[in-house]
């Protein structure tokens, strides 16, 4: 697959007084408990367009790994490399949050690590937008609707690609496989403790319009609240189309190619998923189920259905007043068919990642300790980790530094 491509929103992690990296009406959605705090947005008088507000932050990270593929192999992680550091997030956001016209402009580099995959640098080429990774315009005429367009974040899964966003630094197969940032046209309705979200436009950033999302979450107290999501390609997106880029593929040079590499199953998939988060004191878990999916497609390589399926169980503690945290989480994958939807066609297994954290108000770090045992490598000759491309398991070990502002 094409590393440190699967970077997406989490629009449903948002927070309400900071980081907004999805549109301002996914702000309705779940509340969910954070292993680190962001500091309140810098407030200032914007002449006539209102009051604005200013935010950001930045990280770093150190790495090990075992199994890690040799020259000939290459294996999973794609190099012989064991060991590094690497920027992750660089990211400022400048943000109109109040009266009938609102707007986002969120600009920097970004990058994301999903647990069994080799680490990335980060990069300012991945989406259409070059280095604005969202840009979007709000008209919300009521307290309770809103509609937005421009390049907008996905409403897909519990997870989000601006790593302090999320209780871990690894993140799962389950965030992988969804659509990110994409141009589009997105509306909210609030009614009670209920609340719908729509978005069309053109997603997996392809420029072509036919990808339809949709997100309902029922706030039934302050401790509980249901999500659900789906999202559908209501045409076909074919083989010429763009695709996420790296810092290694610019965005403009990226294509939906044919074979087990390439990414037509992902720019014609469906997805279907949801979580629930339940939070007790300083606890908050979240279990999450998801399943994408592909038709066979002659015209675009697609020979035969494939599909991923994932489940995760997502913990944040927080240690009392103190400035310390834990995050974890584990999950189950199974990809099925011929197409690449994690690691390799038709792999299988288990991950595992544990995060303690320490902030001291804008500066944090944060270790990760992930490991990762496929039960399945995949469709015959398929490789896997270390220098001989058999190894099972994986070990990945991180120590992440940062400040937010």
């Amino acid at each position: 697959m094409l590393q440190g491509t699967r970077l997406r929103s989490g629009a449903s992690r948002a927070v309400l007084a900071v980081w907004v990296a999805a549109p301002a009406f996914a702000l309705t959605a779940m509340p969910s408990a954070w292993a680190l705090t962001p500091p309140p947005p810098i407030t200032f008088d914007g002449g006539p367009l209102g009051k604005l507000q200013l935010s950001g932050g930045a990280d770093g990270y150190a790495y090990a790994l075992t199994g890690a593929g040799s020259e000939l192999s290459q294996g999973l992680l794609g190099s012989d490399r064991s060991a590094g550091f690497e920027f992750m997030n660089g990211l400022v956001q400048l943000q109109k949050a109040d009266g009938l016209v609102q707007f986002t402009i969120q600009a920097g580099s970004t990058a994301s690590l999903t647990l069994g995959t080799k680490p990335g640098a980060t990069s300012v080429q991945t989406y259409a937008t070059g280095p604005l990774r969202a840009v979007y315009l709000t008209l919300a005429p009521t307290s309770n609707f809103s509609i937005s367009a421009g390049h907008v974040a996905s409403l897909e899964g519990f997870e989000s690609s601006v790593d302090w966003q999320n209780s871990n630094l690894l993140t799962t197969d389950l965030f992988y496989v969804e659509n990110s940032q994409s141009t589009g046209v997105t509306a909210t309705y609030t009614m009670g403790p209920v609340s719908g979200t729509v978005t069309f436009g053109d997603g997996f950033d392809t420029q072509v319009w036919n990808y339809l999302q949709l997100l309902a979450t029922y706030t039934i107290n302050d401790n509980n609240v249901l999500t659900l999501y789906g999202s559908t390609n209501l045409g076909t997106t074919g083989l010429g189309a763009r695709f996420y880029g790296s810092s290694t593929l610019s965005y403009n040079s990226s294509a939906a190619t044919v074979g087990a590499q390439g990414v037509a199953n992902l720019a014609n998939s469906s997805v279907i998923g949801g979580y629930y988060s339940f939070t007790m004191g300083n606890l908050n878990l979240v279990p999450e189920v998801q399943y994408v999916w592909a038709k066979a497609d002659p015209s675009v390589g697609l020979t035969d259905y494939s599909s991923n399926f994932g489940a995760a169980l997502f913990a944040s503690y927080q240690f009392g007043k103190s400035p310390y945290s834990l995050g974890g989480w584990v999950e189950y994958f199974s990809s099925n068919g011929s197409d690449a939807w994690f690691l390799n066609p038709g792999s299988q297994g288990y991950g595992l990642s544990i995060a303690p954290t320490w902030q001291y108000k804008h500066l944090f770090m944060r270790g990760d300790i992930g490991l990762i045992h496929l039960t399945r490598v995949g469709t015959p000759g398929s490789v896997a980790y270390g220098s001989n491309g058999t190894g099972r398991n994986q070990a990945t070990f991180l120590l992440e530094a940062g400040v937010l502002f």
